[in-house]
């Protein structure tokens, strides 16, 4: 398991995005040599947690819980395929392109060692947004990539330093729960019922989820 490519925005103006700027950093390219990882904040006042990426809307990305976003080589493969064009790391807005990795199938608090130093826990999933479609350019693309459920994985930073494409990517902590991102993400999206069962991912969720599913347990709770 290893990392391909570390990658980092290339920020431009777009019609497309919800940012109020106007501007968006979801255009991510490989980074060449290593790249500062740190926790970067809270919403709306952390951005990323890779120096010299770009989060072009505060308000819905970054953050220490979307501190790193993480998308498998082998996903973006089949995405290929099934688009018919080329997809290089990078073009889905994430931040690490990993091989090797299963992403969706991280659970949340599962803990990733990233090369000698980083430690990162994964913390939440991807939910596709406007700036997502515009990017892409695909007909349809929040609806074929919701029914996917292959959403990748955002990760908070617990132990800071330096990363760089080709570093070896290992499972430090493995919780016992049944919450894997694509789980949470079916919960969020297709699966509403599956929220009250989100909870056995305890602290490790961020609170925003934890009170979304919380609310929905206690609104259908028999």
């Amino acid at each position: 398991m290893r990392l391909l490519s570390v990658n980092l925005a290339r920020p431009h103006s777009a019609d497309y995005t919800n940012s109020p700027t106007g501007i968006t950093g979801i255009d991510k390219r490989p980074a060449d040599g290593p790249v500062a990882v740190a926790a970067p904040g809270p919403r709306g006042v952390g951005g990323s947690g890779l120096a010299g990426d770009v989060i072009g809307d505060l308000r819905h990305h970054g953050g220490d819980h979307q501190a790193v976003y993480a998308f498998a080589r082998e996903d973006l493969d089949d995405w290929e395929t099934a688009l018919g064009r080329a997809l290089p790391n990078g073009v889905f807005g994430e931040n690490l392109t990993t091989e090797g990795v299963d992403v969706n199938g991280a659970l949340i608090g599962e803990r990733w060692r990233v090369g000698p130093e980083v430690v990162l826990e994964v913390a939440t999933t991807r939910i596709p947004c406007r700036t997502f479609a515009g990017w892409l350019g695909e007909k349809g693309w929040m609806k074929r990539f919701t029914q996917a459920a292959a959403p990748g994985a955002y990760l908070r930073v617990v132990e800071p330093g330096e990363i760089r494409a080709g570093d070896r990517v290992e499972i430090a902590y493995r919780p016992d729960h049944e919450v894997t991102t694509s789980f949470l993400f079916r919960a969020l999206t297709t699966e509403r019922e599956l929220l009250p069962r989100v909870l056995a991912a305890g602290e490790a969720l961020p609170p925003e989820e934890r009170g979304w599913a919380r609310e929905y347990a206690a609104k259908y709770a028999s």
